[in-house]
């Protein structure tokens, strides 16, 4: 099997297809009578995994090449508002395959996870923080990596080591990231009964009694730099090289899938671009697993 972006799309498709095809429940609601779409789900979630894979940050350019240079893939693509108006719909589908096809990879059963959060800009002006739609879930942040204030959203990872996803969750700029933690791992028992004894690697920020507490009670193993007054851990020195690990992972986010630019004018919008990228992202270390390619995170072959 090759390894770029056709193949990826086919790939992708006929699992999707498949799945749907045997869990008829995660399709977007419709009428039982009416007419079908032309443009069916499976095709509609890959062209959008396409879009981000290419850094598409305009639907409207995504489409108007989708359909010229696509055609063999994609016999009908439809117009930007219904695009996008099926796009939002489709947040179930979304999160449900990024989650089926991440159980595909070898990755899935890694015994170390990566835990961080990066941020998601919504706006850079005053205006548009007085007027958007995503006031009262956007905040006001700061991301200390990047020294900088911003105003949007946090999205949180966790990760393993070769960059596959296993949890994530897009909050206010303000929220706490161990409250986010632990509410991630409560929404997904199946996940932590499959993964007894996991280990998970934080920064600074990830500390408190009582938070290490109940990582324990979940049967989770916390390793994090020493705070100040604190004694340094075993195995200290290697936190560094692991902090790179999903520094890398955001980045990969923000330069090759454009979170940043993800152009979400609403709450439903937001987060079904934010999802693309995701699932993308997943879709591509699912492929690289699947063809045997030594780097499994690599986007190289398919982003042009």
């Amino acid at each position: 099997m090759t390894n770029n972006l056709d193949t990826l799309a086919t790939a992708l498709y006929a699992r999707i297809d498949d799945e749907l095809k045997a869990s008829s429940w995660l399709a977007p609601w419709r009428p039982a009578i009416g007419i079908s779409p032309t443009l069916s789900d499976a095709e509609l979630i890959t062209l959008a995994v396409m879009s981000a894979l290419l850094g598409y940050t305009s639907e409207r350019r995504w489409l108007r090449r989708g359909g010229r240079d696509f055609g063999h893939l994609f016999p009908y693509v439809p117009q930007q508002s219904g695009y996008n108006k099926r796009l939002r719909a489709a947040f179930s589908l979304l999160t449900s395959m990024i989650r089926i096809v991440a159980r595909d990879t070898s990755l899935w059963s890694d015994d170390v996870w990566l835990v961080d959060s990066t941020p998601v800009g919504c706006g850079c002006s005053r205006e548009t923080v007085k007027h958007s739609d995503l006031a009262g879930w956007a905040q006001y942040g700061y991301c200390a990596s990047h020294s900088r204030y911003f105003w949007g959203l946090r999205l949180h990872l966790v990760c393993t080591l070769g960059g596959l996803l296993v949890l994530f969750a897009l909050t206010g700029a303000k929220a706490d990231e161990r409250e986010t933690l632990r509410d991630m791992l409560d929404t997904v028992p199946d996940v932590l009964a499959a993964h007894p004894g996991q280990t998970i690697i934080g920064d600074k920020n990830y500390f408190g009694r009582e938070f290490e507490r109940g990582l324990a009670e979940r049967h989770l193993k916390l390793l994090r730099p020493a705070r100040k007054g604190e004694a340094e851990p075993t195995g200290s020195h290697l936190f560094k090289s692991l902090r790179q690990v999903i520094e890398s992972i955001n980045q990969t986010f923000k330069g090759q899938l454009n979170l940043e630019r993800h152009g979400g004018k609403s709450p439903a919008g937001v987060s079904a671009r934010v999802l693309c990228r995701i699932l993308a992202l997943t879709a591509a270390i699912w492929h690289n697993d699947q063809t045997g390619q030594p780097i499994k995170r690599s986007l190289t072959a398919y982003g042009h």
